[in-house]
């Protein structure tokens, strides 16, 4: 069982990464406000025991919003979940497929294009089954 610890939503292309406590997953689409609508990466989802391995072998802490994903989580791990459904509290998510690192990374902190790249620490993304209104603080599981 994990949790949704953070929520980023992105107002415009290469803009800033805007922290909320709550946000509308829209089917389809994607969330509400975010420059990113529709397409393939409707959501990008990081987790904090990923993030937290790579903070540890770069021997620096690193702003989790400078990966660029829309959600972080605890308590899951998302190696391997394309075509798996996540629920963040009442919406439905399914994942299909890794967020590799590009080299914006390494412009955020050196080495962190690479340190990403093992187990999925890039993240996965996503398009949006089930939408409505999610919360830091809510639940996040597998199906």
């Amino acid at each position: 069982m994990g949790r949704l610890e953070r929520i980023w939503i992105k107002r415009a292309r290469m803009g800033p990464m805007d922290p909320k406590d709550t946000a509308e997953l829209v089917p389809g689409k994607g969330l509400a406000g975010n420059a990113n609508q529709g397409g393939h990466r409707q959501v990008t989802v990081i987790t904090a025991e990923r993030w937290a391995e790579l903070e540890e072998e770069l021997g620096a802490t690193i702003d989790p919003r400078s990966r660029r994903a829309n959600l972080f989580v605890s308590g899951l791990d998302l190696t391997d979940c394309r075509d798996k459904v996540l629920r963040i509290g009442s919406c439905r998510l399914s994942m299909l497929g890794e967020t590799r690192p590009c080299d914006l990374m390494d412009k955020m902190h050196p080495g962190l294009q690479n340190a990403m790249k093992p187990r999925w620490r890039g993240g996965a993304y996503g398009q949006v089954l089930e939408g409505g209104s999610i919360s830091v603080g809510d639940e996040a599981a597998w199906e």
